[in-house]
């Protein structure tokens, strides 16, 4: 690695861990996330895009934080389960919400289930 600083050997690794984590982050958002290309928005969007790609990672790290099952799965396969979950919220007259899933596999079915559980 070269650099137009002095730096120690400790402070060197200390920079390349935190590049490499940051291009794994990158490649994460990109790839898994799949936010869109940046280069042809406003810094606004581009800002409200990578915002929302973090919060989607965070979600996403917190369900594998919980769940042992999910740690060492792909963020595309739990992302891909959650967009195929469908919950339809029926109101009716009585105040009272109905709550109708569709489109169960095992990764949702296994944070659903915790979900309403602990409910």
């Amino acid at each position: 690695m070269r650099s137009s600083k002095n730096l120690t050997l400790k402070e060197a690794l200390q920079t390349y861990r935190k590049k490499d984590s940051i291009e794994k982050i990158m490649h994460s958002l990109k790839n898994e996330i799949e936010i869109k290309p940046l280069r042809v928005r406003t810094d606004a969007s581009i800002y409200g895009a990578v915002i929302i790609g973090f919060i989607a990672q965070l979600f996403i790290s917190l369900m594998r934080y919980e769940f042992d099952e999910l740690k060492h799965m792909s963020t595309k396969f739990i992302k891909n389960s959650l967009l195929n979950l469908t919950v339809t919220v029926d109101f009716m007259k009585s105040q009272v919400k109905k709550y109708i899933f569709a489109n169960f596999d095992d990764i949702n079915s296994l944070i659903l289930r915790q979900k309403w559980t602990k409910s």
